[in-house]
């Protein structure tokens, strides 16, 4: 019966972790990261749990009228905004699990 008791003792490991999880998950929302463009004339926030905060654009880039530019500066301050996340994300997860991927985690 040994064998069962050990098995409890490893379903609540992972409940506490699953609850610690969630709890870092529920933090990182509220966490921020920038990326930018074009020496920060776009700049992009996103929150650690990778969602578009705020964009600001600087009101000279608009002026230019190239919106395929503009479009492109955005991108690309988004795209390093949401990379930042990612990162803070696996770095906040991993002090939790020791640096160990779990699929779909990060």
């Amino acid at each position: 019966m040994a064998g069962l008791g050990d098995l409890a003792g490893l379903l609540k490991q992972a409940q506490n972790m699953q609850r610690e999880i969630a709890r870092i998950q529920g933090e990182l929302k509220t966490r921020t990261v920038e990326g930018s463009s074009s020496g920060g004339a776009v700049r992009v926030v996103a929150t650690g749990g990778l969602e578009l905060a705020k964009i600001h654009i600087d009101p000279s880039v608009l002026a230019s009228g190239d919106a395929t530019l503009v479009e492109d500066m955005v991108r690309m301050a988004a795209n390093q905004a949401l990379e930042r996340a990612r990162e803070l994300s696996k770095s906040e997860l991993g002090k939790l699990t020791g640096g160990l991927s779990i699929p779909g985690m990060f």
